[in-house]
C-alpha cells in the first residue's frame, strides 16, 4: 500500500506510533511561503489549507520516516521579494523542503533560496514553462502540467471538439504566467488549423476594456471563441464587459478561472458558456481517494472544497512524502532523483518528471471545466496531442 493510500485509510492503525513519534523531538519541517494575502491569496490560500490537511493525515498515520511532519507558512504577500525573504528565513529555521507559491514570479524566489541551500522546492500549481529546473535548479519541479499542456488543452476542445475554427485572444501583460499561456494556445490552435482573428493584449488593474472591444467589434466577424488569458478579479471584469455589448461566442481560458470568486462575479447572466482548463475536479469523478480527501477537508474546516487548488496544496506535500520516502531520507538530491525516477498517482492526476536536463517537465493531463448559469461542471480530463515545445 502507498504512502498516498496509507494516509487516508490508516489513521487509526497509526495510533500507537502518533504516541511514539510526538514524544520525540525530532520533526520534518516542511517551510511553506505560500501568499495569504494580495492578488495570489485566491490560488495560494487554498493551496495553504489543503497542504494543512495533507500535514494531519500524514501525523495521524505515523508521519514520516518514524518523524512527525511540520509545516511552517510565512506570508509571502504576493510580493516575489518577500517571498525570497520567507524562504530564506524558513531555511535558517531549519526547513527540509520548500512549498513555493503557484507562479513563477512569484514563486521562483523560493525556489531559487531552496536551491542554494541544497534542498528540494515545489510549487504547488506555477504553470509557467520558466518554473523548470533550467532556471531554478536541479531540485526544483513544479506540481502543475506546463502552460504547453494547458494552452493546448483548450485549443484540442474548441477546435476538434467544439469545431471552432476562428478565435480572438486576449493576452494580460501581468505575469509570465499569462503571457506564455495564450501564447501556446495560439500556436496550437494554429497548428490545428484555426485561424486567429486578432491578438489582443491587456494590462492588469486597468478595469477598461473598451479599447479592446472597440477592436473586437471593428473585427467585421464575430469569433467562434474568445480566449482570454488573465488573472485575478479582471477576468471577471473582461468576460462581463464582453457580454454586456451583446458578444456571445464562447469563452475559453486557463487554471486562473478555477476560482469561486469568478463564479460569483458572472453569476448566472454572464457565467455561461465558459470553458476553462484546470488541475482536477473536487468530486468524486476525478479521482477514487477524492471523496476521502474532502471528508477529511470538512473534519478540518467544516466545508467542502471549492476549487482544484486546494488539491494541489494537499498534493504538493504528499508529492514531498512519497518522495522522501523513497529515498529514505531528505537530502536534496536523494530526494530530487526520486522525483525524477518514479510516477506518482495523485488528486491532480498522475504526474512524472523528465530528468533536470530536460527542465523537470511534469508529464501530466489536465481536467476541462464548464461554467454554466456560474456554476462549474465537470468535462473530464484531456491530455493534448503533440503540445507545442516549452
Amino acid at each position: 500500500m502507498t504512502l498516498f493510500a496509507r494516509t487516508l485509510t490508516g489513521v487509526s492503525a497509526a495510533a500507537m506510533l502518533l504516541t511514539a513519534t510526538v514524544a520525540s523531538a525530532e520533526e520534518i519541517l516542511i517551510g511553506g511561503a505560500l501568499s495569504l494575502t494580495g492578488v495570489q491569496a485566491p490560488l495560494d490560500e487554498p493551496g495553504f489549507k489543503g497542504a494543512q490537511v495533507a500535514v494531519k493525515a500524514l501525523n495521524d498515520a505515523g508521519g514520516l520516516l518514524g518523524k512527525q511532519v511540520k509545516f511552517v507558512n510565512i506570508d509571502g504577500k504576493s510580493d516575489p521579494v518577500t517571498v525570497g525573504n520567507v524562504a530564506v528565513q524558513l531555511i535558517d529555521q531549519g526547513a527540509q523542503l520548500i512549498v513555493a507559491p503557484c507562479d513563477f514570479d512569484f514563486g521562483g524566489p523560493a525556489s531559487r533560496e531552496a536551491q542554494s541551500a541544497g534542498i528540494v522546492g515545489i510549487s504547488t500549481c506555477a504553470s509557467d514553462p520558466l518554473y523548470s529546473s533550467w532556471s531554478l535548479g536541479d531540485k526544483q519541479f513544479t506540481l502543475s502540467m506546463w502552460n504547453t499542456t494547458m494552452g493546448a488543452t483548450g485549443a484540442e476542445y474548441a477546435f476538434n471538439e467544439r469545431g471552432w475554427k476562428t478565435a480572438y485572444v486576449v493576452t494580460d501583460q501581468f505575469i509570465a504566467y499569462t503571457k506564455s499561456l495564450s501564447k501556446y494556445f495560439v500556436a496550437h490552435f494554429k497548428a490545428l488549423g484555426g485561424e486567429v482573428l486578432l491578438e489582443d493584449s491587456y494590462t492588469n488593474g486597468d478595469n477598461d476594456f473598451s479599447a479592446q472591444l472597440a477592436r473586437l467589434q471593428a473585427l467585421g466577424q464575430k469569433p467562434d471563441v474568445i480566449y482570454i488569458s488573465s488573472y485575478g478579479t479582471d477576468l471577471g471584469a473582461i468576460i462581463r464587459a464582453i457580454r454586456e455589448v451583446g458578444i456571445d461566442s464562447p469563452v475559453v481560458g486557463g487554471d486562473a478561472y478555477d476560482d469561486p470568486a469568478l463564479f460569483e462575479a458572472l453569476g448566472d447572466k454572464f457565467g455561461s458558456d465558459v470553458y476553462f482548463v484546470t488541475h482536477t475536479w473536487m468530486g468524486p469523478e476525478s479521482h477514487p481517494d477524492m471523496p476521502k480527501f474532502i471528508d477529511l477537508y470538512k473534519k478540518m474546516y467544516d466545508s467542502a472544497p471549492d476549487t482544484s487548488f486546494v488539491a494541489t496544496g494537499w498534493d504538493t506535500v504528499m508529492l514531498m512524502a512519497q518522495a522522501v520516502e523513497i529515498a529514505g531520507t531528505t537530502d536534496g538530491a536523494a530526494v530530487a532523483k526520486a522525483l525524477e525516477d518514479n510516477e506518482f498517482n495523485l488528486l491532480t492526476g498522475k504526474l512524472s518528471y523528465k530528468n533536470a536536463a530536460e527542465g523537470h517537465a511534469p508529464d501530466k493531463a489536465a481536467v476541462l471545466i464548464e461554467l454554466k448559469g456560474g456554476k462549474p461542471n465537470f468535462l473530464g480530463w484531456r491530455r493534448p496531442e503533440n503540445p507545442p515545445a516549452p
